[in-house]
């Protein structure tokens, strides 16, 4: 299969811009189509925002911005967005129907060979992807927010998923700077996702029996596993910490840890409260209106520092 370099996405949201802004950034023509027509109206100023936001950061060369938004065009219709398309993902809501409806109608609507990928966070592709004829084409590309930053993307196939796809979005997604992880087997939350949701059972367990506040576990967290988890994997830190170590805090601790299924009551009441986070305004912290761009950008400055060193990190390692 022949290198890629169109790629449509369907979605221009919260995930699907920042997916767009990554394959423009590495040359590759881009198509988008969403069905707001707002959202796709906005695209490209979010995406120049982005984009200034990696000159600040020493990490993409200012004169390049112009020539990377002429990459990327805004279609009126889903049908031209994927027309001439090599490979097309859809970056839509976590809605298992309108995902297969919209697979159905794609295979129908592209070439025999043209991959399509879903970034689905939960979903596997054998069953978003169940009503294809044609499912060895079909893959998770599973991105995280924000995508253009984020350097992982989880690439997981269905058992008739061909190696021909696989090799081929690996490298595409390689290509554009990302962290392309094979999941070899296809299991429900794949697998970073899997430990997160350990993560946060045991975050919101202990914040609901009061052990400490919002702001004291995030900078728990912070500065201790995060702080080392940014540098090393965790079975690299169970190295040094010692396996003999690690196996009988195990054996001490699991049998103390949450091990529910249900929401704990805290976190339950939040939601139930119509705060959902950011977007609403509020969650486990606020986010007033006059503050929301200014903190969304604090974030992204400080994981663009992380990039930055991420990318450092693998350049010296391609050196030695």
């Amino acid at each position: 299969m022949n290198k890629l370099h169109r790629v449509s996405i369907i979605g221009l949201g919260t995930m699907g811009h920042g997916i767009a802004q990554t394959f423009a950034m590495a040359g590759c023509d881009v198509t988008g189509f969403d069905e707001v027509r707002a959202t796709g109206e906005s695209l490209h100023d979010r995406i120049r925002q982005n984009l200034q936001d990696f000159v600040e950061a020493e990490l993409f060369p200012v004169n390049q911005i112009d020539a990377t938004l002429r990459r990327i065009r805004v279609c009126e219709a889903q049908a031209e967005a994927v027309r001439d398309a090599q490979f097309v993902t859809e970056a839509m809501r976590e809605d298992l129907p309108a995902k297969q409806d919209l697979f159905e109608r794609l295979e129908s609507l592209v070439a025999d060979d043209t991959i399509l990928a879903s970034n689905s966070s939960t979903f596997p592709i054998s069953q978003s992807g169940a009503r294809l004829k044609r499912a060895e084409r079909a893959v998770v590309t599973h991105w995280f927010n924000p995508p253009h930053i984020v350097p992982t993307v989880e690439v997981v196939g269905s058992p008739k998923t061909n190696e021909a796809t696989i090799q081929a979005t690996l490298e595409l997604l390689q290509r554009s700077g990302k962290l392309a992880i094979r999941i070899n087997q296809e299991l429900p939350g794949f697998l970073v996702n899997r430990v997160q949701i350990a993560v946060m059972r045991e975050v919101w367990d202990l914040l609901d029996r009061g052990v400490a506040s919002v702001e004291d576990i995030d900078a728990a967290i912070q500065g201790s596993m995060g702080f080392r988890l940014a540098a090393l994997g965790p079975l690299r830190i169970h190295d040094f910490g010692g396996l003999d170590v690690q196996t009988a805090v195990y054996r001490n601790l699991t049998p103390e840890i949450a091990a529910g299924t249900t929401v704990p009551a805290t976190v339950q009441r939040i939601v139930d409260g119509g705060n959902h986070g950011f977007k609403t305004g509020r969650g486990f912290y606020e986010y007033p209106p006059a503050v929301a761009d200014q903190v969304r950008s604090d974030r992204d400055r400080r994981y663009l520092s992380l990039l930055k060193m991420f990318h450092q990190r693998n350049s010296a390692k391609d050196e030695s």
